[in-house]
């Protein structure tokens, strides 16, 4: 068989392999794609109640591969964002911080888009680019000093000057190359569905502090006339359970007890789905011609919507880089980018850790503290807007 040459090749065709992918055809780059799964059948025709919040520094990645203006349903502002603390079932603490993206800015902190979108929008991206795609394919990475040597089962055979392991939170690229890994296991699940109630959300995004675990709600754009949000929240795995069980009435009462009453009355709208929640992270990104991209090289809490975001901003530095290089697969370049992105990610893997176990906790004296905190930071506007910054993914 023979073997074609490609500048670069990525395992792993989800939202940041894809990107990544097609930012680099974009810029002149050829690219081979390969994922284990056959890509249209990712597109769930049905509203099914899953979303990704983009932050305002992570939309580059997607704007340069072309995929925002392809979206086909339009992404959700966050324009606010309101931090509390309560128990369900009962009003949350007067003490609270809130954010306003007019105090940064004109831009707002992010998006909310649905998780369908953004992989039709990818799938249509990926047919109209000059990709070389393989999906369902399995690929045999073999890597040398100059060069490594792709098989894709029944496909072709490849040469390339750099692989990207985009393959999540399992890497085998990863594995195959001896990485060591810090993983732990929170004694989490994550609770996931999409609502509709009375009133708007006007853009506000809620996060709330509750014993079990944070609650999100993330406001997305009306559907069929009615108000929706994404619902994301974390309770210990048999509470998670349980709730998995309800009938969705039963389901439904349980997260307006969460929620509170300022949005209206609420239903279910698609799925639930329900995750174990843990966090990874490789202590190297990369090895002779060999890079790691978004979930295979760290996963973190999804207490502050920032994993995917993570990913991006990795494709958008290793992006960069390979701009301006003759040899995508250069040690030094691969080093540079190892340095650009290893703190950010493990600055976000610490923070959303610690806010897990500050506020995953009913004591007295830790509530009575971080509502005290809450309420002093919401005083001091220069560190609200630090905040606000490294939320959106720019520099403070």
């Amino acid at each position: 068989m023979t073997q074609q040459t490609v500048d670069i090749a990525i395992i792993g065709a989800g939202p940041v392999g894809a990107a990544l992918a097609l930012n680099l055809a974009g810029a002149g780059r050829s690219v081979l794609l390969v994922d284990r799964a056959a890509l249209p059948p990712m597109e769930h025709p049905d509203f099914d109640g899953r979303a990704y919040a983009i932050a305002a520094g992570s939309r580059e990645l997607l704007d340069g591969a072309g995929l925002w203006d392809a979206l086909p349903f339009d992404p959700c502002p966050i324009e606010q964002i309101r931090v509390s603390d309560g128990k369900p079932g009962r009003p949350a603490s007067p003490l609270h911080l809130h954010f306003d993206h007019r105090d940064v800015g004109d831009a707002p902190f992010g998006w909310i888009v649905e998780a369908r979108a953004l992989r039709m929008a990818i799938n249509r991206r990926l047919a109209e680019s000059g990709i070389v795609l393989h999906a369902p394919a399995q690929a045999t990475v073999v890597r040398h000093a100059d060069h490594a040597e792709i098989a894709v089962a029944g496909q072709g055979r490849y040469r390339a000057a750099l692989v990207v392991a985009a393959d999540g939170r399992a890497s085998t690229l990863r594995a195959q190359a001896g990485f060591p890994v810090t993983k732990f296991a929170y004694r989490q699940s994550a609770v996931v569905c999409a609502i509709a109630h009375e009133r708007s959300h006007r853009n506000v995004a809620l996060e709330h502090f509750l014993p079990g675990g944070p609650f999100a709600q993330l406001p997305m754009s009306d559907a069929d006339g009615a108000h929706i949000s994404a619902i994301v929240f974390t309770e210990s795995h048999e509470v998670a359970q349980r709730l998995g069980a309800l009938d969705d009435g039963a389901f439904t009462a349980e997260v307006a007890r969460r929620l509170g009453d300022h949005l209206g009355g609420v239903r279910l709208v698609g799925r639930r789905w329900t995750y174990p929640l843990s966090a990874l992270h490789a202590h190297r990104y990369y090895a002779s011609r060999l890079a790691l991209v978004g979930d295979s090289a760290h996963g973190i809490h999804p207490i502050a919507g920032q994993g995917l975001n993570l990913g991006l901003r990795d494709g958008i530095a290793l992006a960069r880089l390979i701009s301006a290089a003759d040899d995508p697969g250069d040690p030094a370049l691969l080093a540079r980018y190892q340095r650009a992105r290893r703190p950010d990610n493990l600055m976000m893997l610490a923070a959303t850790d610690a806010l897990d176990r500050l506020f995953s906790t009913d004591l007295p004296p830790v509530r009575l503290a971080r509502d005290l905190g809450l309420a002093a930071v919401n005083r001091m506007p220069r560190l609200k807007r630090a905040f606000m910054r490294t939320a959106m993914g720019l520099s403070a």
